[in-house]
């Protein structure tokens, strides 16, 4: 959560950061630190307490934000991998297509689109009644441990719920794999070796990002639900929920030149300052 809440800090007070690609940068270490608040700060305190009860509403609620800022974070990673896209292969139109008032519509349809699926499936979910030992099988409120505790009959929830997924996931993946597809194909069209490493370095930390992301979603959600590997899919379940989360600042910030050079600037600032503040004091 420091490393997302650092990011976020320098995308907004440091004007060299203030271009479109660190303006989604900005947003998706927004959302990882809402990520990671959804779930983690529940799970530790059951791990202090002792205490790993969760009323059903808190339960809902916290299906209710996984899902979201999950089906966001999907659309987030197509959207920067599109302006990847525009940046490299349409490099004398980029100012135009993706201006400021296209990136903050992105960043909307993004959210919107995150939220409309979840919000439908939970209020299915609210339906159901829940009985028998309720013992939640995972580490946080997912939906498959959750409606497998329901009396009902789940076969509409759980058809509604693929075709959620579905929607939330194939289209951005569709999109970020063709925005990558063309971008290869450009940098290999680079006559120098130079350009190409300089072209690929721009989009390489974002290619890990969502290499990371849905490659352990996929592991999760796609493979069947058969008991040898429920505790496969939960240790995957630890990469996108707390371990992406983690990676990505680090990610973006080693292999990032601007933003080690963010970082530096930020330091030197509050180090004037305090230098500042010592000889006002002085004064005094």
């Amino acid at each position: 959560m420091a490393g997302n809440i650092l990011i976020v800090f320098l995308v907004a007070f440091d004007p060299h950061l203030h271009t479109p690609m660190y303006f989604f940068l900005g947003n998706l270490s927004c959302l990882e630190t809402c990520y990671s608040s959804a779930i983690l700060p529940r799970m530790l305190v059951s791990f202090l307490s002792g205490d790993r009860s969760i009323s059903v509403a808190a339960c809902l609620a916290q299906l209710y934000l996984f899902g979201v800022l999950a089906g966001t974070e999907c659309y987030f990673l197509a959207v920067m991998s599109y302006d990847r896209y525009l940046a490299i292969c349409k490099p004398l139109h980029y100012a135009m297509l993706m201006n400021g008032r296209i990136c903050i519509l992105l960043i909307a349809v993004s959210w919107i689109c995150g939220s409309l699926g979840i919000s439908i499936l939970i209020f299915l979910v609210s339906q159901l009644t829940f009985c028998g030992p309720n013992k939640i099988d995972h580490f946080f409120c997912d939906f498959t441990p959750l409606v497998m505790l329901s009396c009902n009959e789940t076969n509409v929830v759980e058809i509604i719920a693929f075709i959620v997924s579905f929607i939330c996931t194939l289209p951005p993946l569709l999109i970020t794999l063709t925005s990558y597809v063309c971008i290869i194909n450009n940098i290999l069209r680079i006559p120098s070796t130079t350009g190409k490493q300089k072209a690929f370095s721009t989009c390489s930390s974002h290619l890990t990002v969502v290499s990371c992301f849905y490659g352990s979603l996929m592991i999760v959600y796609v493979l069947p639900d058969i008991s040898s590997l429920s505790e496969v899919k939960k240790l995957f379940s630890v990469f996108y929920t707390l371990l992406t989360p983690l990676l990505n600042p680090l990610i973006y910030s080693l292999r990032n030149k601007e933003v080690k050079e963010a970082v530096s600037r930020s330091f030197r600032k509050l180090h004037r300052l305090k230098i500042q503040k010592r000889r006002s004091k002085r004064k005094l």
